[in-house]
């Protein structure tokens, strides 16, 4: 195959799947790694890829992972309200619950004003604002402040999870994909929302349709360690039964 042809089948493979790993690309066109890690480099300098280690993002999932958080607030709005309403559903008074960052675990934020006795452990600056004036108990962990999303991350962070424990987890997700499982697009964060799952008994990954099939940066956790998915309808039926086989439930909105 000529290098033109290969790189530009590379180019539909990483845009099809949002993302791509050298070795799997090594087999699927039979060439070498180094072969591939130099189209990468090539296709990447060019602008129709976005250079990863060990493989390549889709450009469009590079700068999804861009925006703000307020931007993200924006996209799929209704959709998150709905997810918000059905999370809070699941909530009990004198329960504690543990809500990852991101523009849907938000929604389920605004939420969950109207509860008395509620303790919320969150990495999430405006999320603790968001309940600053309502009667929810709000542990703010520290760490590091990523500015987009208005996160705490690091090992300050990590640590203090080690320290906490609660009934539920609603974590929030970049892409969600039945092989690459849950992502997101900072290493960091993503290694915070494994220390998240060591913390809860229940697992609730929170995500409108538009996540499905996508993979973003760093891997979180494969989809089989969650316990449940809420999403809206617009959701790929062929992925949800591949979930719902692997004995996740499934709440859609």
């Amino acid at each position: 195959m000529l290098n033109e042809e290969r790189r530009r089948r590379i180019v539909e493979e990483v845009q099809r799947s949002g993302r791509a790993v050298v070795s799997e690309l090594a087999q699927r066109f039979e060439a070498s790694a180094m072969t591939i890690r130099r189209d990468l480099q090539v296709l990447g300098e060019h602008g129709l890829i976005l250079r990863i280690h060990g493989g390549a993002l889709s450009v469009q999932n590079a700068l999804y992972a861009d925006r703000s958080l307020t931007e993200h607030e924006l996209l799929h709005a209704q959709e998150k309200r709905l997810i918000a309403l059905a999370a809070v559903k699941m909530l009990k008074e004198g329960q504690s619950v543990l809500l990852d960052s991101g523009s849907t675990t938000t929604a389920i934020a605004r939420e969950l004003r109207t509860f008395k006795q509620l303790t919320v452990i969150t990495n999430a600056i405006n999320i603790a604002s968001e309940l600053a004036d309502s009667a929810v108990e709000v542990i703010l962990t520290g760490g590091m402040l990523r500015k987009n999303s208005f996160s705490l991350i690091g090992p300050l962070a990590e640590e203090s999870l080690t320290h906490l424990k609660a009934d539920i987890l609603f974590m929030g997700v970049e892409g969600i994909d039945p092989q690459f499982g849950l992502s997101t697009s900072s290493m960091l964060g993503a290694v915070l929302e494994r220390k998240m799952v060591q913390s809860v008994h229940l697992v609730v990954a929170v995500c409108d349709s538009s996540k499905f099939g996508h993979s973003s940066l760093s891997s979180i956790m494969p989809v089989t360690e969650i316990h449940r998915l809420i999403t809206d309808r617009g959701a790929p039926a062929k992925t949800l039964d591949e979930l719902r086989a692997s004995g996740i439930e499934i709440t859609l909105v």
